[in-house]
């Protein structure tokens, strides 16, 4: 399967994607996983050069954003089993408002056509103030989201995620959720979505 997960920070997107890593390779589906689309990339660099890509001009955190989605256009060509963090539901939200503010650039949205068509879109949601309390109780070391901007990012998650042309949504408030009955509940809901072969693994 071909997963894209996009919410908020703190809203569970890693928490879904780790679950269906696990699944995975439980069932020997290993996943190409890709968690790097935020300003640092957490998943793949070193401190040093996490320090270094903050401390680019927004002019080059733009373009680095432009190619690097443009390459993962390839990715989710060459691989049957795909999880996205975020990707270009995530740039259109934050890219703007916090990567490179007043820089001219292309609509993120604009390269869905070159998106798989089977890869299921899962927008993840919480309320406002489990979003506080899990920032609070969790802090990311790049925390990249402010308290006061949650309320417009859940309207522009929704709104972007609403609107995608991707066929395939999956919509998931985590407010309530552990991690299992995240992954339990997305299964539920991606059912009709999945390919035979993970229909079947389900079955295990």
């Amino acid at each position: 399967m071909r997963v894209l997960a996009a919410g908020c920070e703190y809203s569970g997107v890693s928490t879904l994607l780790t679950g269906l890593m696990d699944w995975g390779h439980e069932r020997n589906i290993h996943f190409h996983h890709d968690d790097h689309f935020s300003v640092p990339d957490h998943l793949h660099l070193e401190p040093e050069d996490q320090r270094a890509m903050v401390a680019m001009s927004p002019t080059l955190k733009e373009r680095f954003q432009r190619m690097q989605m443009g390459y993962h256009f390839g990715v989710l060509r060459r691989h049957q089993d795909c999880l996205f963090s975020g990707f270009h539901i995530e740039e259109a939200v934050y890219g703007d408002r916090y990567y490179y503010p007043g820089v001219p650039t292309a609509n993120p949205m604009a390269c869905e056509p070159d998106i798989e068509p089977d890869t299921i879109l899962v927008h993840l949601h919480a309320r406002p103030e489990v979003i506080r309390e899990r920032m609070a109780a969790d802090p990311h070391e790049y925390n990249l989201i402010r308290q006061e901007d949650i309320p417009q990012l859940q309207k522009e998650f929704a709104h972007y995620c609403g609107h995608s042309s991707l066929v395939h949504k999956v919509n998931i408030d985590t407010s309530d959720l552990t991690a299992a009955k995240l992954l339990k509940t997305f299964f539920e809901q991606a059912k009709p979505h999945l390919p035979v072969r993970d229909l079947l693994l389900m079955m295990d």
